[in-house]
């Protein structure tokens, strides 16, 4: 249903260093930046840009909202959560932890408080 999901930064270097090394942890690639200034991940057949507002105001988080990305599997979910605390994101919700429907998951907020999730596919 969706083709991207673009956020909000103040401060694209710390934002960079952030993403790039969550999505690292998931085995994707750092981030290319665009002729608009944009980074762009790109991670199997989503993708994820950060930039600054168009409208020159200072980022601000959705209240409410939250990403989610899909992980291969349990220590992927481990290894986002690590790189992503190490990265400047905060640990928030519980911890990492499998659910009732079998699925992994784990939550962080990014350095400019955007909620994420990664997760497991439920097991059938």
């Amino acid at each position: 249903m969706f083709t991207h999901v673009v956020i909000g930064s103040n401060d694209l270097d710390r934002a960079r260093r952030f993403y790039d090394a969550t999505f690292r942890a998931l085995g994707g690639a750092p981030a290319e930046m665009d002729a608009r200034g944009r980074l762009i991940y790109v991670h199997d057949g989503g993708r994820l840009m950060v930039t600054r507002p168009i409208d020159g105001m200072p980022a601000t988080v959705a209240n409410g909202a939250t990403i989610g990305i899909v992980a291969a599997s349990q220590d992927h979910v481990l290894a986002w959560h690590e790189a992503g605390v190490a990265s400047g994101g905060t640990s928030i919700e519980s911890p990492p932890t499998e659910r009732p429907d079998g699925s992994f998951v784990a939550y962080l907020r990014d350095p400019d408080g955007n909620k994420l999730t990664v997760r497991t596919f439920p097991k059938n």
